[in-house]
């Protein structure tokens, strides 16, 4: 669980609800046209920007924002350590015992153990790698358009109410509630964009970035297994990966 995105999100959605209960009735904020108009119209025009598998794939996507423990730089240098100096004791077949947490790693391995050459194993693992980004890409592509479109959606609903509104200018005592649905629209919009689509997209954004590296740094050690490089010189490929001052970190694990 990524505490910093659950907490983030709480408390920008409690700091919104605390000010709206502060204010008075909170049920002056509930407006059934007002929610259709917003949440239907932007999911209807991101279904037409992207593929309905594309706009329904990107909420488990977005699990990630939420649901995220990478394994640390350093457990996994450490381990492919272990087994570059078992497969120069014992050989590959060696490492086929080995049990792996990080899924790339272990099929990486298993490529090797295979007996797959290395320039292969590097361009499956290569592939594997810009289908998985390309994936986090569209979650995030989604998400965004979600950002762009949720406001615009508001706007049109609070210009639909101001219409409405100037249609039925006999009862003065009407203009204010009316007004104020009308501008409702423009709330939820501005909320759905700026509390939950764009910190998102940014997050998994963030994420994919995370993962590219550290996808890299495994396909650097995979690599250096199956060419049966000294273990030092491949940890001091892998550790390239990482910033400088995480490197003396790594060492010391």
């Amino acid at each position: 669980m990524d505490i910093a995105t659950l907490l983030g999100l709480l408390g920008a959605l409690g700091a919104i609800a605390s000010s709206i209960a502060i204010g008075g009735s909170a049920l002056m904020f509930i407006n059934i046209p007002s929610i259709i108009i917003v949440i239907g119209g932007t999911f209807a025009v991101v279904l037409m920007n992207f593929p309905l598998a594309t706009t329904l794939g990107s909420f488990k996507v977005a699990m990630k924002a939420f649901m995220h423990k990478p394994q640390s730089p350093a457990e996994i240098i450490e381990q492919s350590m272990q087994m570059a100096n078992i497969a120069r004791r014992e050989g590959l077949l060696g490492l086929e015992q080995m049990q792996v947490e990080n899924e790339f790693l272990q099929r990486g391995i298993q490529l090797v153990v295979d007996g797959s050459d290395p320039q292969t194993v590097r361009t499956m693992l290569n592939k594997d790698i810009n289908l998985t980004i390309e994936r986090h890409e569209d979650g995030q592509a989604v998400f965004k358009a979600i950002g762009d479109y949720a406001p615009a959606m508001g706007m049109i609903g609070t210009l639909i109410g101001l219409v409405q509104m100037m249609a039925n200018m006999d009862d003065p005592k009407a203009i204010g509630p009316a007004m104020a649905v009308a501008l409702l629209t423009t709330l939820y919009g501005a909320v759905i964009a700026n509390t939950i689509a764009i910190p998102i997209a940014k997050k998994l954004e963030a994420r994919s970035k995370e993962e590219r590296i550290t996808k890299s740094m495994i396909l650097e050690g995979v690599t250096s297994i199956a060419d049966g490089a000294n273990p030092r010189v491949m940890e001091d490929m892998m550790k390239t990966y990482l910033p400088r001052g995480q490197r003396g970190g790594a060492e010391e694990k």
